[in-house]
C-alpha cells in the first residue's frame, strides 16, 4: 500500500500546471495525454468541468505563463517528475522539448542530473503507463 503523501493547495496547483506545460512544450496535446491530464486533475480533487476546460484551451491560453514549477519538497519534485516523464513517453516517444523541460524543473528543484537521466531512461523503456502514478499517493490538504 502506498503511503498518502499529503501537499498543500499551492503544491497541487504547481503539479497539475507544471504537467500542463510539460504537454505543451511540443505545441502538440495527445489523446495520451489529454487522459492522463483528466485522471491527474482527478486524483489531485480539481473538479472535472475546471480540467476539461483548462485542457482545451491550453494553447490559446495566454494567461498560463511558462514557468517552471518550484515545489516545497524534493520528494515531490521526484514525484513530479516521474509522472512527467510517464506523460512525455505515453505516446512512445517523448518530444526534445518535453525531455528539456523536465530536466529544466528537476535542476531548478535542486534534483540530480544523473538521476534524471536514470528515470529518463527507465521511463522511456517502459510500453504503458502503470496502473498506479506517483499523483496518485498525493492529498491536496
Amino acid at each position: 500500500m502506498r503511503r498518502v503523501m499529503k501537499i498543500s493547495i499551492l503544491d497541487g496547483s504547481n503539479y497539475f500546471k507544471g504537467l500542463l506545460l510539460l504537454i505543451r512544450s511540443d505545441r502538440k496535446i495527445t489523446d495520451s495525454e489529454i487522459a492522463l491530464m483528466k485522471r491527474i486533475g482527478k486524483s489531485l480533487g480539481f473538479e472535472r468541468e475546471f480540467c476539461d476546460n483548462t485542457i482545451n484551451q491550453l494553447m490559446e491560453n495566454k494567461y498560463i505563463i511558462d514557468e517552471l514549477p518550484e515545489f516545497s519538497s524534493k520528494e515531490l519534485a521526484v514525484k513530479f517528475i516521474k509522472d512527467g516523464l510517464f506523460i512525455a513517453f505515453s505516446d512512445n516517444e517523448a518530444h526534445p522539448l518535453e525531455e528539456k523541460w523536465l530536466e529544466s524543473v528537476s535542476d531548478k528543484n535542486g534534483l540530480d542530473f544523473a538521476w534524471f537521466h536514470n528515470e529518463k531512461t527507465e521511463a522511456s523503456k517502459r510500453r504503458a503507463v502503470p496502473m498506479m502514478m506517483e499523483v496518485d499517493g498525493l492529498m491536496i490538504q
